[in-house]
């Protein structure tokens, strides 16, 4: 399967016209953006949320985790979940191929301008159990473009660029 994959837009309309149209050659393109009650009262229908929770498509084992985890400092605006809530979330999941989350896992691609590793325990915890073969996430833009890999699985910090994937079959 052929999957598109990009987070933190933030409105960027130029970036938002390259994914439409690199999204025409895609079989599937998941992305990040408000909050879960937004999103499910906006999607098309037949189009998943996932949030703490998954699908299969194809026989691709996909779940999913957004908002920012843990905790930022940027106020009401910013969705949110602690590290307690994101590990009950996480906890749904007991296999994927692969793994979307909006956060990246501690220690991996989660690092700021000032060297601070801010990532998610929960979400490290969880590729260390579930080891996915792909784990996306962004939500730390100093961090854009990180490859690495955690045990087996390849971890990737997108960004609002055109990222492409070949995952199963």
């Amino acid at each position: 399967m052929k999957i598109l994959a990009f987070s933190d837009l933030h409105m960027a309309r130029s970036r938002a016209a390259d994914l439409v149209a690199a999204s025409e050659a895609a079989d599937l393109v998941p992305g990040n953006a408000e909050s879960a009650e937004e999103l499910s009262d906006t999607v098309p229908e037949g189009v998943h949320v996932l949030h703490g929770s998954g699908m299969e498509l194809d026989g691709l084992r996909l779940f999913g985790l957004g908002y920012g985890v843990p905790e930022t400092p940027f106020g009401e605006w910013s969705c949110d979940l602690s590290e307690g809530a994101a590990t009950e979330l996480l906890a749904r999941c007991v296999s994927a191929d692969v793994l979307i989350v909006h956060s990246p896992p501690k220690g991996y691609g989660d690092e700021t301008s000032m060297g601070q590793s801010v990532g998610s325990i929960a979400v490290r915890d969880a590729i260390e159990r579930i080891q996915p073969g792909l784990a996306v996430f962004g939500h730390i833009h100093d961090s854009w473009g990180y490859r690495g890999h955690l045990g087996q699985t390849q971890l990737a910090n997108l960004g609002p660029t055109v990222n492409w994937f070949e995952v199963g079959s």
